[in-house]
């Protein structure tokens, strides 16, 4: 059974996590995400589900603005192969949230733990880290401790380092 927002923000609230939540028009992307910058402090993320060769999933939550070179991504994660997107049933049937929506928060779904969660060291940095709370129309700001606590919780240590790739967004400045 798939997680609603308001069972997500109750497991926090559990776990004496605390989160502030804006309410927005649905966004899909990042760039349409880019009007809701004025209202939300801190690190906002992009977040990708991905599958290796083998079929293994993972979860990659890096600065929306951050590059991400997905034909090396595999090498810094330990994945088999490249990595491609998850189709849209995948993300629905093992993160429960719909395309638009990929969240860290989704680990609450994922009960069989078969997604490997990576969040990016610069996007961890931020006092405060935004994603969706599993559903595109609002953001839920959390201190980067918490979503680990959040994240180990649900059974998923997430690895955090260096996945963005620097040269890659120094080409695309």
């Amino acid at each position: 059974m798939t997680a609603t927002r308001t069972e997500l923000m109750a497991y926090l609230d559990a776990l004496g996590v605390r989160t502030s939540t804006i309410e927005h028009p649905a966004v899909f992307t990042v760039a349409e995400s880019a009007a809701l910058r004025g209202r939300i402090a801190g690190g906002k993320s992009k977040n990708l589900l991905l599958k290796d060769k083998k079929g293994r999933l993972f979860m990659l939550s890096a600065e929306d603005d951050a590059a991400i070179d997905l034909k090396r991504l595999h090498e810094k994660l330990g994945a088999q192969g490249r990595l491609s997107f998850a189709s849209a049933d995948q993300l629905r049937a093992v993160w429960g949230v719909e395309p638009g929506s990929v969240t860290p928060f989704g680990a609450i779904n994922d009960r069989d733990g078969l997604v490997t969660v990576a969040l990016d060291a610069a996007l961890m940095a931020h006092d405060t880290v935004n994603f969706h709370p599993l559903e595109n129309t609002a953001t839920t700001a959390i201190a980067p401790g918490d979503l680990i606590r959040f994240l180990q919780a649900t059974g998923h240590e997430p690895m955090v380092g260096a996945f963005a790739d620097p040269a890659v967004a120094e080409a695309g400045d």
